[in-house]
């Protein structure tokens, strides 16, 4: 089997003939060409963060604290980026993170859609969002053979939330995903500043306006009154109160996989595992939802070490490969990515999102390869140095 990193010889071969590559091969060219190309609401929401985005670029620092010790003759000629992830063998550790306006970032509104393709194509896993613009079960039915877990914003309202957990279930996603840090909306001045947000214009709802349970408490369907239906969701997800207490509930709903997103506290992590939960979601919401945080990286060892054997997923900052590989190190079992993967999909497409996961994993193989670590498994606390 090829190493991921060997698409980077084609990539030369076509340049003999003078073909260069249309889409940007680096983060940077892709965010400027992406800037272009969305409008400012939407750039703004998408780029942005919370207070003076601080945090937002400290998770992007934060890996620049950490250098990966080179190994030589490790027998690295070929690389093993599979993970265990509940149960299935996946071939990489990436996944594609919920992003809530994943949907209008495609110019045809079917951004969900296109991801979920993306991620059938390339064997990513895709971490559906409740803000959807299409329904959830539309999205599962193109991830193909690909695995899709859902992620749920609990609304205020348990007989909705069973709802959207039962839907997941029988559509088919292999794992339920709860948002804790996002039971309110967090300061974002670029969004204030344009007085824009995409859901109060009926926008991204779409699982929402098709779900029974929420259609049953309008006194007209979505369709015909989309303003009294949007109304009723800003009532219902702005107004969450969830507890430790709401947790055994929480997993009374499904028997899949149950994964609590917004962890950072170690303490958090271990009480989450005690409670039944069968995966931790180190994160800070990219630097979307709190300022003046820790940079999620900085979590994520205490997190790992808290819960064993429990999978820990992570994101927030991750911007290449070598990135991919520091936070595996640091003791992700999986790592997912957000805005890389939103600015592929506003440059290209869904053609777009491929190439971005195809740079992010050939990039963080040819890390290991040249660094001497030949499979995941590799990748140890021990493989890292701390940068001065």
């Amino acid at each position: 089997m090829p190493n991921y990193g060997d698409w980077q010889f084609a990539i030369y071969l076509d340049g003999l003939v003078g073909t260069k590559p249309e889409l940007p091969m680096s983060y940077a060219a892709l965010e400027r060409r992406a800037e272009q190309l969305l409008s400012p609401e939407l750039w703004s929401y998408v780029a942005g963060g919370a207070g003076t985005e601080r945090t937002q670029d400290a998770n992007v620092a934060a890996f620049d604290r950490w250098g990966l010790m080179p190994r030589m003759l490790a027998g690295a000629a070929e690389r093993d980026l599979s993970v265990e992830l509940f149960g299935k063998r996946l071939p990489t550790p990436l996944l594609l993170a919920p992003v809530g306006v994943i949907g209008l970032c495609d110019p045809e509104g079917h951004g969900d859609l296109e991801t979920a393709r993306a991620a059938a194509a390339s064997g990513v896993p895709m971490i559906a969002s409740t803000l959807m613009q299409d329904p959830l079960e539309v999205v599962a039915a193109a991830l193909g053979d690909t695995p899709g877990y859902f992620q749920l914003y609990p609304p205020a309202d348990r007989e909705l939330t069973e709802s959207f957990v039962r839907r997941a279930e029988v559509a088919g996603y292999s794992a339920i995903v709860v948002t804790l840090d996002t039971l309110t909306l967090g300061w974002r001045p670029r969004d204030l500043t344009l007085a824009s947000f995409p859901q109060l214009t009926g926008l991204c709802l779409a699982n929402y306006f098709t779900d029974p349970v929420f259609r049953a408490k309008l006194a007209a369907p979505p369709e015909e009154d989309p303003q009294a239906a949007t109304g009723l969701w800003a009532s219902l997800f702005g107004n969450q109160r969830l507890s430790w207490d709401d947790l055994a509930w929480l997993r009374s709903l499904t028997k899949l996989p149950l994964l609590l997103k917004g962890i950072c506290h170690p303490d958090d992590a271990r009480r989450a595992v005690d409670a039944g939960v069968d995966g931790i979601y180190c994160s800070n919401h990219g630097g979307r939802q709190a300022n003046g945080g820790l940079p999620a990286l900085a979590c994520l060892p205490d997190v790992a070490d808290a819960v064993g054997d429990t999978p820990v997923l992570f994101d927030s900052g991750i911007r290449s490969g070598a990135d991919v590989v520091k936070a595996l190190a640091l003791g992700a079992t999986a790592v997912a990515i957000g805005r890389p993967y939103a600015y592929g999909l506003a440059v290209g497409g869904r053609a777009g999102i491929e190439h971005v996961v195809r740079c992010l994993l050939a990039e963080t193989d040819l890390t290991m390869a040249i660094d001497g670590y030949p499979a995941v498994t590799a990748l140890t606390r021990d493989a890292l140095r701390r940068v001065d």
